[in-house]
């Protein structure tokens, strides 16, 4: 049913994946999909703020996360699944939706936290990912 599925994570925060891993796993085994698990790391926003920042500091930061992602999956993720590493940069539900499409994902699954006071259903980027995709989106509540 699912043959190219996009996980989306926060490597820096491990209630992003408790769940959603062996849920992305387990789709990946049963329906022998590429599992494409994606980190994105942030970037400046405004030209003004990167200027405070070393030259190749952003390269840097995308290398670091390309290695701890690397790691992560080396970890976490059980051999014989067919896994890609993605390392997104910008907007995190751009860069969710930017890669979803590139990818041609047919699922993107992420996990969020249960709402607060204040938050309605789920965070604004899954919040905004399963408003926006071009494809099926789970949720996997942390």
């Amino acid at each position: 049913m699912y043959k190219n599925i996009l996980l989306a994570l926060d490597l820096g925060d491990d209630n992003s994946w408790k769940r959603s891993l062996p849920t992305a796993v387990e789709y990946g085994q049963t329906f022998g999909a590429t599992l494409r698990i994606m980190s994105v790391v942030p970037d400046f926003g405004m030209s003004i703020v990167g200027s405070f920042f070393p030259k190749d500091y952003e390269g840097e930061m995308l290398e670091k996360a390309r290695q701890a992602l690397h790691e992560f999956v080396d970890k976490n993720v059980p051999d014989g699944v067919n896994v890609q590493h993605v390392i997104g940069h910008g907007t995190v539900y751009e860069e969710i939706l930017r890669v979803a499409d590139e990818v041609k994902a047919d699922l993107i699954i992420l996990g969020a936290s249960r709402p607060r006071a204040g938050q309605f259903l789920m965070g604004p980027n899954a919040s905004r990912v399963a408003r926006e995709a071009h494809c099926s989106v789970l949720v996997v509540r942390n």
